[in-house]
């Protein structure tokens, strides 16, 4: 499988700047993750790759932001899809400055954005709008089903992001590479699959197993896990075969595998 413009002439091991970066200075300040802020401080670190996730407002603007409501971030006992932009940028002003999906695409001209689609009503229009970029996007949410109305829009306009398989599609891998490994039928389930992004452990459930990782080689599919911050961590799923980590800690991880 040809390997997606998205990670051709990206440094490995891939380093993911999970919703950005926050040092414990920022968050000291107030500052919170997926704002212009925290984009700002990953891209100075060096990195080349941003994990951030949507959702859409009531007046129809796909913005950055991850749950789907206000009140672990601000305070604020409201969802998302009840507040208008305009409402939303003034609640994130003092918290490091909202970032509509389209502000960070074309504002961050030289990073590849992860984007996990959170909402329904945000698959869409998140597909069409990061079409004019798709060369460096991944699209991704749990759920298959939004995921694939994410990229068919995007495809709809000409263009074919790179893609993470959802919650279904992963279990569906643990179970064939685990009872069943046919490699005819892994590279099926893999098909048009850029990147596998998962967790090391679901719960007691090891999700990260040998064969999966090696199924996913076979297939020419990257392996990126999330959230990794132990630089110890790093290093050990590094040297067992994973491409990419996801991390809270952007800098720590840049400057220890450049070390």
């Amino acid at each position: 499988m040809a390997i997606h413009p998205y990670l051709v002439g990206a440094p490995t091991p891939r380093i993911l700047a999970h919703r950005g970066l926050v040092t414990a200075e920022m968050r000291a300040e107030g500052i919170a993750e997926n704002t212009i802020a925290a984009f700002a401080a990953a891209h100075a670190a060096g990195a080349t790759f941003i994990e951030s996730d949507c959702h859409l407002t009531k007046d129809g603007e796909v913005v950055l932001f991850h749950d789907d409501r206000l009140d672990r971030i601000a305070g604020i006992r409201r969802a998302i899809a009840d507040v208008t932009l305009a409402e939303l940028e003034s609640i994130m002003s003092t918290r490091g400055g909202l970032a509509t999906l389209e502000q960070a695409v074309t504002g961050f001209p030289e990073t590849r954005f992860n984007i996990d689609v959170k909402a329904d009503g945000a698959a869409e229009r998140a597909g069409a709008i990061v079409a004019a970029h798709a060369d460096r996007v991944l699209l991704t949410s749990f759920s298959d089903a939004r995921r694939r109305i994410a990229l068919r829009a995007a495809r709809d306009a000409g263009a074919s992001p790179a893609t993470s398989p959802g919650r279904t599609t992963i279990v569906g891998l643990l179970v064939v590479s685990t009872l069943l490994p046919i490699p005819r039928l892994l590279r099926r389930i893999l098909r048009g699959v850029d990147a596998l992004q998962i967790p090391e452990k679901q719960g007691r459930i090891r999700v990260l197993t040998p064969r999966l990782l090696a199924a996913a080689h076979r297939a020419g599919v990257e392996v990126h896990v999330w959230t990794v911050n132990d630089e110890r961590d790093m290093r050990r799923l590094v040297d067992l075969g994973v491409d990419g980590i996801v991390t809270d800690r952007a800098d720590r991880a840049l400057a220890h595998f450049a070390g």
